[in-house]
């Protein structure tokens, strides 16, 4: 557990300072929250209001923490299935196969004032699109935040067996495209 985080957690659970104990939550974690869901949907508007419904989400929900696990295993957890069941949304909601989600998530990086890339980087973002949400997100905890597989299987209920194939899986996948001319 990171070092304020009993402090946050006992401000939170004490119904006087439980804005106080919140507000320094969202304070600590929007940065990291936002970073994890925008991996995912790309867009940075999308991103934005995700990462509002995570803190709407932790809000409504922090008297069921536990404490089983570190509270920003709990936070990562909710922020990715905020980004996923949105990506899941988006594909029924468009009727959008896999291939077309790819191209309007890739296009909207172009359209996007937040987004700077060269060459190498935009290839290593389209790659990154082609790989199931899975696999994209077990490569973005552990190339983008260095979550160990211990934790990631925290995090998502997987076996640390199946995130390490779906990594392995998802690097093979991203060299080929990136080294492909």
């Amino acid at each position: 557990m990171q070092k304020e985080d009993p402090d946050i957690i006992q401000l939170i659970r004490n119904e006087k300072t439980r804005t106080e104990g919140f507000n320094r939550l969202v304070k600590k974690y929007q940065e990291e929250v936002y970073w994890i869901i925008r991996r995912l949907v790309i867009n940075h508007d999308d991103a934005d209001d995700l990462a509002q419904e995570t803190f709407i989400k932790i809000w409504k929900n922090i008297g069921n923490f536990r404490g089983d696990s570190a509270l920003f295993t709990w936070i990562y957890r909710i922020a990715t299935n905020e980004a996923l069941l949105f990506l899941r949304k988006k594909r029924l909601n468009a009727a959008l196969s896999l291939k077309s989600l790819e191209n309007s998530l890739s296009s909207s990086t172009h359209n996007d004032a937040f987004y700077q890339a060269d060459e190498t980087l935009d290839r290593f973002q389209k790659a990154l699109l082609t790989l199931p949400d899975k696999q994209r997100l077990v490569f973005n905890m552990k190339y983008f935040n260095e979550i160990t597989f211990a934790d990631m299987s925290e995090i998502t209920g997987t076996s640390e067996g199946a995130l390490k194939a779906s990594y392995h899986q998802a690097v093979k996948k991203i060299e080929k495209i990136i080294t492909k001319r």
